[in-house]
């Protein structure tokens, strides 16, 4: 049934203290709970992708395609939603956050339908690039949603809800996709979430818009000049994984320098920014954003090398591996709200401190593997590592959404879930380029892998550690307005 049952945290804004109090709890205990479920339910088709990549084997058997091809499958999508997010949440500021979540709801319904449809490979491709859009519209505004269920000073709260979503996501997309893989064949891991999209845009008919500039101009220009300089930039960097160094890689990343730079220079100049630029002139600021990323990177390696480790030294059978694999994001939800509460007590860059510390170690440790390792001690480290991300997140986005305005609160919540995004697709060309120069024996060899592997995951732990020392740093400089 429509959400409107309730009054919406903008409209309770105006009311003296006590009586704003008096609204605002059983708004929290009914309408907001239910608003919250029908929000998650529908930004969770987003980090359900997951489910995709147990459906690449089948995919490259249905279209008769060579191993290297399925990349795109994921370029596709992920350059396309990349490249728009952060204009979705401006709009969504402008005209609504839940306009334009329910525009991607609607949107994501129509493309997960089209891709299970996909009758050949450039059309999965292309359905692939729809559903980017869909999923921009949708997660560009989804964490404005969350944190406008909530008064300001329980924000870290639904900060550790909205991370905790995400992450269950993550962690049950391979599970319901293998089962579904197996029983419908790879359609299913697109049409599975058609349903999902659609209950969570027919119960969201009543909720209110939440933008906080109706009239205002949106930044076209800057706009474009972003989307060019991300597209260029991940372009670049899957043309160096594939192809190595070389004029292609060369000519996307000098394309990409030079649209980002006449980016940051318009968005300091333009009268309505589609981001406040001098954000990233607090040094403080921006470190936390570049370890973030950096984190991002580090931390994909358990998803991208991993799984490879199980294929050649575990008798698991695969569903007992895809569960030990999903134990980091099991971790990571379980830790979200505890997160949340801890940094309404605690400074949230000391939090983070404590998760990159976790999360470096998870890796480390992950890198001394021997080949004989049991599941359990697998899962206890990927624990380790998933606590910790599960921290560093929270605290990260909290830092993020508490240094903007109110009303830019839609683009703090699209540069939060754009730094993941650029971290794991840079991971992926990186860490690979290490793995294939740290494997001096050969990678086709057993002791040519954990030469290589044991590389990895050593020095991602080590960088990921050190980066504390930039995070408790960033407490002693200034704090950006918001204005």
């Amino acid at each position: 049934m429509p959400l409107h049952d309730s009054p919406s945290p903008h409209e309770t804004a105006d009311l003296p203290p006590a009586a704003n109090d008096i609204a605002e709890r059983p708004q929290v205990a009914a309408g907001h709970t239910l608003r919250l479920t029908m929000i998650g339910l529908g930004m969770s088709v987003v980090p359900l992708d997951s489910a995709v990549n147990i459906g690449f084997p089948d995919i490259t058997r249905s279209f008769g395609l060579p191993i290297p091809m399925i990349q795109w499958v994921v370029i596709c999508y992920v350059l396309t939603y990349a490249a728009l997010m952060l204009a979705f949440g401006r709009i969504g500021d402008i005209g609504g956050h839940a306009r334009v979540f329910r525009a991607g709801l609607a949107w994501s319904t129509v493309a997960f339908l089209l891709c299970a449809a996909a009758p050949a490979f450039g059309w999965l491709l292309f359905f692939r690039f729809l559903q980017g859009v869909g999923a921009g519209l949708v997660i560009s505004c989804a964490p404005a949603l969350v944190t406008g269920l909530y008064p300001e000073e329980r924000r870290s709260h639904a900060v550790g809800v909205f991370t905790l979503i995400f992450a269950l996501g993550s962690a049950l997309g391979p599970l319901i996709g293998g089962a579904l893989v197996a029983r419908f064949g790879w359609p299913a891991v697109f049409w599975f979430r058609a349903p999902i999209a659609l209950v969570s845009l027919l119960c969201l008919r009543g909720l209110p818009a939440g933008g906080t500039r109706q009239g205002e101009r949106f930044d076209v220009a800057g706009a474009a000049l972003l989307a060019l300089g991300l597209t260029a930039m991940l372009l670049g960097i899957n043309a160096a994984s594939r192809l190595g160094p070389g004029a292609q890689m060369t000519a996307l990343l000098a394309l990409a320098v030079a649209a980002l730079t006449a980016f940051a220079w318009w968005e300091g100049r333009a009268p309505r920014p589609m981001i406040r630029i001098d954000l990233f002139r607090k040094a403080g600021f921006a470190a936390i954003n570049a370890v973030y990323v950096l984190m991002n990177l580090a931390a994909f390696s358990v998803m991208l090398f991993v799984p490879y480790f199980f294929a050649r030294f575990s008798t698991m059978p695969l569903p007992l591996a895809g569960l030990v694999l999903a134990t980091g994001a099991v971790a990571t939800a379980l830790t979200s709200p505890l997160a949340g509460r801890l940094i309404t007590r605690i400074a949230a860059e000391r939090i983070g401190a404590v998760g990159l510390l976790a999360v470096g170690s998870g890796l480390f440790l992950v890198g001394w593997w021997p080949a004989d390792i049991t599941p359990p001690m697998m899962a206890l480290t990927l624990a380790l590592h998933g606590v910790g991300v599960g921290l560093f997140q929270v605290a990260y986005t909290d830092i993020v959404i508490r240094s903007s305005p109110v009303a830019d609160r839609g683009v703090a919540g699209s540069l939060s879930v754009l730094t993941r995004t650029l971290g794991t697709v840079t991971g992926a060309a990186l860490l690979t380029l290490i793995f294939n120069r740290a494997g001096h024996a050969g990678t086709d060899t057993a002791v040519g892998f954990l030469l290589a592997f044991g590389a990895v995951f050593k020095l991602a732990g080590a960088v990921v550690a050190l980066s504390v020392v930039v995070v408790l740093w960033s407490m002693s400089t200034p704090r950006p307005g918001r204005g």
